[in-house]
C-alpha cells in the first residue's frame, strides 16, 4: 500500500510504503506524480519516498516504475529514499531506477526523515556527514538550483 504523505506541498511529493507493492500500487502513486508534474510546467519536482515499511514489489509494478522514470526523468530533480535499512540494500533495489532518474537521489534513515524533506525541497542537508548519495545528479539536472530556497 501506498499513502500520499500530509508534508508533501508545491513542487514536492511524498509517499509511505507499507508491505508488497503491486501493479496498482505503483500506478496511482505515478498518476499522482504525474498530475503534479503537469501542473508544475518546466519547473522540476522533488520526491520523497519512506521505505521503512516496504516489504517488497512485483516484476510488473518494477517494470511501471521504469516505465514511468524514463518518460518523466526530465522533471524529477530530486529524490529522497528513508528506509530503516543499510542505503547499500537501498541501493540494490534502485540501480536500474536510479540509473534512469537524472535528478540527485540522496539515502536517509528513517530518525532523519525531517532532515530528508528539507533536502528534498532545498538541495540542501543538515547532516554531517552528508547522507549517503545514491546516484548523483546528471544530465540537464547537474547545476540545477531550486527555485523554491
Amino acid at each position: 500500500m501506498i499513502t500520499r504523505l500530509p508534508e508533501s506541498s508545491s513542487g514536492v511529493i511524498g509517499f509511505a510504503i507499507v508491505g508488497q507493492v503491486t501493479t496498482e500500487d505503483a500506478e496511482q502513486m505515478g498518476e499522482q506524480i504525474r498530475l503534479l508534474i503537469e501542473s508544475r510546467g518546466e519547473q522540476p519536482i522533488g520526491i520523497l519516498v519512506d521505505l521503512s515499511n516496504m516489504s517488497g514489489m512485483d516484476l510488473q509494478a518494477r517494470w511501471e516504475e521504469i516505465r514511468f522514470l524514463q518518460k518523466y526523468t526530465n522533471h524529477i530533480a530530486r529524490m529522497a529514499v528513508v528506509g530503516a535499512h543499510t542505503w547499500e540494500k537501498i541501493s540494490s533495489m534502485f540501480v536500474v531506477a536510479a540509473a534512469l532518474l537524472q535528478g540527485e537521489t540522496l539515502y536517509f534513515q528513517s530518525s532523519e526523515m525531517v532532515q530528508a524533506w528539507h533536502w528534498v525541497r532545498t538541495s540542501e542537508h543538515a547532516l554531517d556527514p552528508p547522507p549517503p548519495r545514491i546516484t548523483a545528479a546528471s544530465g540537464i539536472w547537474k547545476d540545477y538550483i531550486p527555485e523554491y530556497l
